[in-house]
This record gives C-alpha cells, sequence and structure tokens, in this order.
C-alpha cells in the first residue's frame, strides 16, 4: 500500500513527516547512506567552487549538513539554510555561527530579493517539492547572473544488477533497518516511493533548461544511486556597439 499522497497534500504531508524525523535525520542518514551523503556534499561544493565572499543559498536545508562545508569553501562569505519545516533547522542549530543563518522559507515563494546569492544548493529537497519547474524558476529568481546551483538527487542505476540490488535496499532493507532503530518506517518507504516518481537525471536536466538555466550537466556519482546537477544563470547579454 503506498504511503504517498496526493498532489494537493503533499506539501502538509512532508512538513509533517520531516518534523517527526528531525532529531534523528542525521544519524539515520549516516546510517542509511554508510556515510557517503556528506561526501557528495563535498563533491558538489567543490563542484559550484563559490568565491571566498560569496553569499550562498542551501534549499531544503533540513539540518543544515551543507553549511559548514558551504562556509569553508568561501572563508569570507555567509551561507544561508532554507526550509520550511522548523523542527528540521532547530535539529541543526549547532551548525550556525556568525557566518550562516537559517530561515524558514518555502522554496516555491522564497523571501529573497532578485539576484541575491552567487550560488545555490539543493541536497535531496526537489524531489518533495510539489512543482519542480516553478521551484527551478524561483531560485533561477535569487541566483545571480553568473551564479550556479548544484542539485543532489537519487537516481537509478545505470547497470541493471546495480539497479536491482539499489532497489532491493532502498524498498526492502532500508524501512526495516529504520523501523528497527525506532525510526519512523512510513517516513523510510516514502523516500523509495518518492525516487520511484522522481524525474530521471535527462529529464531534470532538461527542466533546468526550460527555467532559463544554461551550461546544465550531470553525473552519476557512487554507487550510481545519486546524481549531481550543475547549472548556470547565464550573464546578461553585452549591449551592442554602434
Amino acid at each position: 500500500m503506498s504511503v504517498l499522497p496526493s498532489p494537493q497534500e503533499k506539501a502538509s504531508y512532508v512538513a509533517r513527516m520531516f518534523a517527526r524525523i528531525a532529531s534523528g535525520y542525521d544519524r539515520m542518514n549516516r546510517i542509511m547512506t554508510f556515510g557517503l551523503d556528506e561526501w557528495w556534499r563535498r563533491i558538489a561544493v567543490r563542484a559550484l567552487a563559490p568565491a571566498p565572499t560569496a553569499t550562498m543559498l542551501d534549499i531544503g536545508s533540513g539540518t543544515g549538513p551543507f553549511l559548514p562545508l558551504l562556509r569553508a569553501a568561501a572563508p569570507a562569505g555567509f551561507a544561508v539554510g532554507a526550509d520550511f519545516v522548523l523542527p528540521m533547522m532547530q535539529s541543526g542549530l549547532q551548525r550556525i555561527d556568525d557566518r550562516s543563518a537559517f530561515v524558514c522559507a518555502d522554496a516555491l515563494i522564497l523571501p529573497f530579493g532578485d539576484q541575491t546569492f552567487d550560488t545555490i544548493t539543493a541536497g535531496f529537497v526537489i524531489r518533495n517539492v510539489t512543482d519542480i519547474p516553478a521551484s527551478f524558476r524561483e531560485l533561477y529568481r535569487v541566483c545571480k547572473p553568473g551564479g550556479r546551483i548544484a542539485i543532489l538527487e537519487v537516481a537509478r542505476p545505470r547497470l541493471a544488477l546495480v539497479r536491482w540490488g539499489h532497489r532491493v535496499y532502498f524498498e526492502r532493507v532500508m524501512p526495516r533497518i529504520a523501523g528497527l532503530l525506532g525510526a519512523d518506517p512510513i517516513a523510510y518507504r516514502y523516500l523509495p516511493e518518492s525516487s520511484r516518481h522522481f524525474p530521471d537525471p535527462p529529464v531534470l536536466a532538461e527542466m533546468l533548461q526550460q527555467a532559463g538555466w544554461t551550461q546544465v550537466s550531470y553525473r552519476h556519482l557512487p554507487p550510481n544511486a545519486v546524481a549531481l546537477h550543475i547549472a548556470v544563470r547565464p550573464l546578461p547579454p553585452e549591449p551592442a556597439h554602434e
């Protein structure tokens, strides 16, 4: 029986679900990914290569695991973690210092001005928004011309045998581990079910392009169950000289 909500109920369902699992979220991520989630984030930040003074946004920040990595990459910059689940941010307050902040915000209606951020990260959040193209347009709006976005998301492995093994682990083993560790097994059934309906990397890349992003690229990260997309908000055309 599916645990996926209807499109109309998705936002409130996701908010309630992440509020329930907030206190154990980081621990479960480490266990479920065998610690690879931190490595994937480091790869994403290196791909962005923010300038030392960059203003950076981490959308769907959750407990803020991207924030220390962004601060380290831009030692004179400032990082904002935006999420619409307050308990998740409260669970990550130890990651906040004088060069970072949490902001309660919806990815579809961000409380920031146009062209505010030099770089944007989105770690495993796009799957949870109710309108992916609209979220890409909104992130484009708040990104400065020439700014870059890095998106980490689940992806189906390309090799059939690896894809089968991943599906067994993702859909059968992982929810049972969550239950044994006292986590919410329904939440950890939502993850594989929602991933099954998530666009493949080429489709997600096309959505980014349709939202105005350019130089869109993606690559699978080991064990080929995660994809990293990178895209750029183009600079405005130079005025013609007579």
